[in-house]
Parts: structure tokens; sequence; C-alpha cells
């Protein structure tokens, strides 16, 4: 019988607890998540990637915007997560963009390489 009555005691600590969590207000305003969101933003715009992740960072750019829908109803708890999603999805699209421009040099500088390789090969 202690062992029912410690597991219903742990059961009801538990229950009070997500309660009280559930309850908790919403927080403070995500002003420095927003911030480094669109920064994160900026960055990846500069590095391109438009053109080499434009999914990637339009899945940002909606985030961005549906976390600041979210502040407007002070659900800042919600809207955090959000701009946490955005910041990663927007310097995601900045390595992938610096990555796919990088490959491209490295491809750029093979073909070099091999043209220069078959120059040689013919005058000799």
């Amino acid at each position: 019988m202690n062992k029912y009555k410690s597991m219903l005691y742990i059961a009801s600590i538990a229950g009070v607890a997500l309660t009280i969590g559930g309850c908790a207000s919403s927080g403070e305003r995500p002003d420095a998540d927003l911030n480094t969101a669109e920064n994160s933003l900026q960055q990846a715009v500069a590095a391109d990637a438009r053109e080499y992740e434009p999914i990637l960072l339009n899945d940002a750019q909606n985030k961005i915007s549906d976390a600041e829908d979210l502040i407007e109803q002070k659900k800042y708890i919600d809207a955090e997560r959000l701009l946490e999603q955005a910041s990663v999805d927007a310097e995601l699209a900045d390595a992938r963009s610096e990555t796919a421009k990088a490959r491209q040099a490295v491809k750029e500088i093979n073909d070099n390489i091999e043209s220069l390789r078959q120059k040689i090969n013919q005058d000799q």
C-alpha cells in the first residue's frame, strides 16, 4: 500500500507543477531574440542566400513575421521559440550559401588547373 501512496504523491506533485507551469506568465518581450534573428537574416542575405538557399531564407523571414505577430498578441514564449528557429534557419542558409560559393570557387580553380595541364601537355 505504501508503494501506491508514494506513486500517488509523486503524480500529485507532478500535476501541481504542470498546472503552475501552465499558468506562468507569458515572459518578457523577446526583443533581443528579434534583433538576433533579424541580424542573422541580414547576414544570410549578404551571403547571397537568396540565390543559393531561397527556401530556407524565406522560411526564416516567415518565422520572423509570425513572431512579430505573436509579440503583438503578447505571446512572448511562442514568439521567442519562433525567433530562435528563424535565427537557426538564417544561419543555416548563410552557411550553406558560403559553402556553395566555396565549392564553386574550388571548381573554377580545378578547371583552371586542368586547362593549364592540357596546355602544358600540348606544348610538349
